[in-house]
């Protein structure tokens, strides 16, 4: 979809830019700071863990202010994290911050690169994070992409001295980032690299320092800064006609599904780097001092700089056309030099001037956003020229299908409109995401095609290649073929065009729980690609598990329609954990996959294939109560998992609280972050321990400390402190320290057994203190630390409990974690045991 950005933006998207995103509209103002940039052969690769790590001030401020070829390397993709805007999660997430990052680059002017490591959460130490990467690999990545990349400039953003003061995987960035800088010119070091990478030293590593880092600003105005470089990135562009941290501020408010939407600041700011390897500049205020970054840097250059140089100075601001045969002069010399890094980065530049000063408009646009291997397509080609250049479309190519249209002449802002039909071939990919196309580990994705490893997004499914004449002069322009249309309420957008299977089944439910031994009723989904399919959808199960029919009939007929198909699945008698997935069989083809469709307006749409498959998770469970409230917080799936086992689930509109409204359910849920993210909870206090006076169970789940509104200091009954304490080792031992208490034994006996088998860890942001009315339930660590006791904390209040846990229910429960369940349902439960099992009535 087209990013909606203000237009002075329009060169930084010059060099950088999604796939799918709509066409570059540049001005003389952006083709004039474009060549700027061409005029600089100079690199910078910052370094850091997650999407929103990176510092958005120096990249742009390098990109833009010193002109430097700029890239942002992160880590991970930022599966582990929480989604503020929508349900996306895990590896979907991944993709969605993915597009965000690249959305956020094509703001400040950088590139964006990734490693094979996932986020797989919080981690404390580098150790743990590099035993769950598999250092090894990553480290590899790392050493490939500076080989790729070839900065002469490293910047990290975190501190390798520093291990276990900040998250696991920031310190393993920078440990990764100090070793790969000598790594990449050594011969010996991942020499499976080599012929297709040349080695590579880059001249100097630094560390993207600040007072935060020293832990006061007292402490950091003492600091030894000798080795430091500091510059002001409040710089303002007049040619932008915006500052350097007003981009910034721009760039990192695309981070939205993390909530880092921000005012611009504006004004002088310094920014500090530490040198760590390689010589000191003698200019501390240029990075790149002693390094050569004109085009004398490489052999046959200074024939092309004296014309790119010339056409600098005197650039025409109103008829830039006029550059276009110097342009095209220093184009053909670029052809000759030695140097194939900088020739194929200076060209693809160069290539981009030349189409904006002549006014260029290329487009391949589908019929359709979608179609399927051995389909035909349709598309409609677009060529424009808006100058009064000499340029003749000389051929299009798409596929391995050249147009029989050859030899247009493209005169002065005369369209020229073709119709291009093809087949896909019946060997193409599926679009989706090539990093999910595998199954990955914990901590690693698995990618077999090294060409991809480092990118940002698949390779568009097909490219048209348009070869144009100037002057007699051809050059070949690449454009992705993509599906252009309009909607009333946004105009014209544009979209990837994406290759699917005939059909794709889904599940609804992706965990579903049998709380007893009665069958159920498991709806699959089936979603039509292509017109007139039909065919049969087989039910797979494990062994223990009884389904009444192994395989179905279906049939749809129109694309883009969808059929239920209901399979009775009967569990064991005995507790399991397993996975059901569905087959569709069609003429011979077998299709396994589940699409998800991700769409935000502030990022192209993606087409996502998973594996389609649902746990299915034999318990048994005991419960009290059936009404229970659930307040929505940042958002998650704990109400859905509610559902699973019984209970009657009603969100509840934090406006509507009072007591009539809250004393009908048996307990109330506080969903996470509530009291982060919910303003209107801080006149609704009163109302809710009046509710837990009255005999109600209030059960509230993890706040991040430090995050809210003074008036929310006292969000329980008692006195009750939260801190950054957090359990990570999602397997480290638990021990129950209320063995007696009614929350470990009614109407579930918890036992150790049930917490096997838990995800990512344990719980964050515990409570370190609390008044004696709280009885502290579990007590859990982190290898080599304290014991945690804050996880899961209750106190009587009146006739009910109040209770407090960090532990990650919102992670476990849509896991179909069984322990999990137990021990929530427990905490609804709490002190009901008069209560009917069934409604919130006296028996």
């Amino acid at each position: 979809m087209y990013r909606s950005l203000v237009s002075f933006l329009g060169i930084l998207f010059f060099f950088f830019t999604s796939f799918a995103q709509a066409p570059k509209k540049n001005s003389s103002s952006d083709i004039y700071h474009a060549i700027q940039k061409l005029n600089f052969l100079g690199s910078a690769l910052y370094i850091a863990a997650h999407p929103d790590d990176e510092n958005t001030r120096l990249i742009s401020y390098l990109s833009n202010e010193v002109k430097a070829r700029t890239a942002y390397l992160s880590l991970t993709r930022g599966d582990g994290g929480q989604n503020l805007i929508g349900p996306e999660l895990k590896e979907l997430l991944g993709v969605l911050r993915t597009q965000e990052l690249l959305a956020a680059r094509s703001i400040d002017g950088g590139e964006q690169y990734f490693t094979r490591a996932v986020d797989f959460g919080y981690s404390k130490h580098p150790t743990e994070t590099l035993k769950i990467w598999n250092k090894d690999t990553v480290l590899g990545d790392v050493v490939r992409m500076i080989r790729k990349f070839r900065p002469d400039v490293v910047i990290n953003r975190f501190d390798h001295r520093t291990p276990g003061s900040t998250h696991g995987h920031h310190t393993s960035s920078a440990i990764l980032s100090v070793e790969a800088f000598d790594l990449a010119a050594d011969i010996n070091s991942f020499p499976n690299q080599l012929g297709e990478l040349e080695l590579w030293q880059p001249k100097r590593l630094f560390f993207n320092t600040s007072w935060w880092f020293y832990g006061s600003e007292e402490k950091f105005n003492n600091a030894d800064k000798s080795k430091m470089l500091n510059y002001d990135i409040g710089v303002y562009y007049p040619i932008l006609g915006r500052s350097n941290n007003e981009i910034a501020s721009l760039a990192s408010s695309q981070h939205r599904c993390q909530g880092f939407g921000r005012l611009m600041s504006r004004g002088s700011e310094n920014e500090y780097i530490e040198l760590l390897k390689g010589d000191l500049p003698q200019d501390k205020k240029n990075v790149f001092d002693g390094i050569d970054t004109t085009w004398s840097r490489v052999e046959g250059g200074d024939a092309v700089g004296a014309i790119l140089y010339g056409i600098e100075e005197n650039f025409n601001f109103k008829y830039p056309t006029t550059h276009l045969k110097g342009l095209l002069q220093a184009h053909r010399l670029l052809q000759k030099i030695p140097d194939t890094h900088w020739k194929k980065i200076k060209s693809k530049e160069l290539e981009d001037i030349i189409a904006a000063i002549t006014g260029l408009y290329l487009e391949a646009s589908s019929e359709n956003p979608m179609t399927n291997p051995g389909s035909s397509v349709s598309l409609a080609i677009e060529a424009l020229n808006r100058s009064n250049a000499e340029v003749k479309l000389k051929s299009i190519k798409i596929g391995n299908i050249i147009s029989s249209d050859k030899d247009i002449v493209l005169a002065n802002n005369e369209k020229v409109n073709l119709k291009f039909d093809f087949t896909v071939p019946e060997n193409t990919d599926y679009t989706s995401p090539y990093w999910l196309k595998k199954k990955g580990t914990l901590g690693m994705y698995t990618v077999d095609n090294r060409d991809l490893i480092g990118n940002p997004e698949t390779p568009p499914a097909f490219q048209a290649s348009f070869v144009l004449d100037f002057e007699g002069y051809p050059i070949t322009f690449n454009k992705p073929v993509i599906h252009r249309y309009s909607r009333p309420d946004m105009g014209e957008l544009y979209q990837p065009f994406d290759i699917l299977p005939e059909a794709t089944a889904r599940f609804e439910d992706k965990v579903i729980i049998f709380a007893d031994g009665k069958s159920k009723v498991i709806p699959v989904t089936i979603k039509a690609h292509r017109d007139s399919i039909k065919g049969e959808i087989v039910f797979c199960h494990a062994e223990g598990w009884k389904v009444e029919q192994e395989s179905k009939p279906f049939e749809i007929a129109k694309k883009g329609d969808e059929q239920i198909v209901l399979f009775e699945l009967e569990p064991p008698a005995h507790e399991d954990q397993n996975f059901i997935s569905p087959i569709i069989k069609i003429n011979g083809k077998e299709i396994s996959k589940e699409l998800v469709t991700i769409a935000y307006d502030h990022i192209p749409s993606q087409s996502v294939l998973i594996p389609s498959e649902a746990k299915v998770v034999r318990l048994n469970i005991q419960k009290v109560g059936e009404h229970i409230g659930y307040i929505v917080g940042a958002g998650d799936e704990v109400p859905k998992s509610l559902e699973q086992i019984g209970y009657q689930v009603h969100l509840i509109d934090p406006n509507s609280i009072n007591p009539e409204t809250l004393n009908k359910y048996s307990a109330i849920v506080m969903g996470i972050r509530a009291y982060n993210v919910v303003p209107e909870l801080r006149f609704k206090q009163k109302y809710l321990f009046d509710y837990v006076a009255n005999g109600g169970n209030l059960v509230v789940q993890y706040n991040t400390a430090g995050r809210w509104d003074e008036q929310y200091k006292d969000i329980a009954p008692f006195q009750l402190t939260l801190s950054r304490d957090r359990v990570t080792e999602e397997d480290s031992e638990v021990d129950i320290i209320a063995e007696n208490h009614e929350l470990v034994n009614y109407p579930n006996k918890i036992t150790k057994a049930d917490f096997e088998g838990w995800v990512q860890e344990r719980g964050l942001y515990f409570p370190d203190a609390w008044d004696s009315n709280f009885t502290p339930i579990l007590s859990m660590h982190d290898e080599n630390e304290t014991a945690k006791k804050g996880g899961l904390l209750i106190a009587p209040y009146g006739k009910g409990h109040y209770i407090y846990t960090g532990l990650s229910f919102f992670r476990e429960l849509p896991e179909g974690v069984p322990g999990a369940y137990k021990l929530f349902a427990n905490m609804l439960s709490v002190g009901k045991k008069n209560l009917d099992r069934k409604t919130n009535v006296k028996g």
